[in-house]
């Protein structure tokens, strides 16, 4: 892994522990709007990043209209499947199900996207990606441990499944031509839009109410830190190291979450939840090319992978 891969390495572990901390903060989203909640959060998230992106308003014009209506249809999808379908089917599974039931099968994650991403991209999969993942998934399970559900509870945690499988797989290709920050921000912009009109079909004016402090903090700490800051290193990362590696990350949620948890006295870390950290520790580090030797020409790598970066938005798109 040469040093271009190890901040990709290191931004998508940033993004992963993010996230997993803001877990901790849904408890107190609980009786907040679920849908006007999703749309509110991501509208706010959709605002910082578009002025961001203010800041090269004609690169950004010129990356936005190289955008086939596939790959608009694809943003559309990826902020349907695997943010506001994701995030809707866990509050759904924890309706019947104990919060491990999505968590764990969630975990599994990065075994499917271990498959599936190179065989959508035509060659087999990796070996050691394959070995982390799986080594990740049994980590993920002994952190969380399993709890009961209902066949209702199973069905919305395989939901939950397929939108962090799909967050990572329909990325993949948006990555190259909009570049992690702009990808965020189309996807935001999406997402509010379609958590919106939901919200609105389903519980109408209610949909968004004022929130309380607690919950005002909530949204804030999800909206900033785990969208805002979070997706755009989850996509860096993701566009250093492909997306079957920086998935590999995603076991660091349940983690990070557990780590975090205590702080505000809502669980405790014992010695089964340290193994499990560790066994998602080895997984990343096996899986994500941590472990392998320096090549000779790292440093060309390196170079490499900055020029790929930098390659004109127009040229890219044609890969989509």
């Amino acid at each position: 892994m040469n040093s271009f891969q190890r901040r990709g390495a290191l931004l998508a572990a940033l993004a992963c522990v993010l996230v997993g901390g803001s877990f901790t903060a849904n408890g107190a989203l609980v009786d907040y709007p679920h849908a006007g909640g999703q749309g509110l959060r991501y509208g706010i998230a959709f605002v910082l990043l578009a002025l961001l992106t203010l800041r090269s308003a004609g690169d950004t014009a010129v990356r936005l209209r190289a955008l086939t209506g596939r790959q608009w249809l694809r943003l559309a999808v990826l902020a349907a499947t695997g943010m506001v379908g994701f995030n809707l089917a866990v509050l759904a599974a924890e309706g019947s199900a104990e919060p491990a039931v999505p968590g764990v099968l969630v975990g599994c994650a990065p075994i499917v996207v271990a498959v599936l991403v190179p065989l959508l991209a035509g060659r087999r999969p990796s070996r050691a990606v394959l070995a982390g993942a799986l080594l990740v998934a049994g980590g993920a399970f002994a952190v969380q441990g399993w709890g009961g559900s209902d066949t209702a509870g199973l069905l919305w945690s395989v939901a939950a499944l397929a939108g962090e499988v799909a967050f990572a797989v329909v990325a993949a290709r948006l990555v190259g031509p909009l570049g992690p920050r702009l990808l965020s921000t189309c996807v935001c912009g999406f997402a509010a839009v379609e958590a919106g009109l939901l919200g609105l079909l389903l519980d109408g004016r209610a949909a968004l109410r004022l929130p309380d402090t607690g919950e005002a903090v909530a949204l804030g700490w999800q909206a900033v830190v785990a969208t805002v800051i979070g997706f755009v290193c989850w996509y860096a990362g993701m566009q250093r190291i492909g997306a079957e590696r920086a998935t590999l990350f995603s076991g660091l949620i349940p983690v990070s979450a557990a780590l975090t948890a205590p702080l505000v006295g809502v669980g405790t870390f014992g010695p089964g939840r340290l193994a499990g950290s560790l066994l998602v520790a080895a997984g990343v580090a096996v899986g994500s090319g941590m472990l392998a030797r320096r090549a000779p020409g790292e440093r060309t790598g390196a170079l490499t992978g900055r020029a790929a970066e930098a390659r004109p938005a127009v040229s890219a798109s044609r890969r989509g």
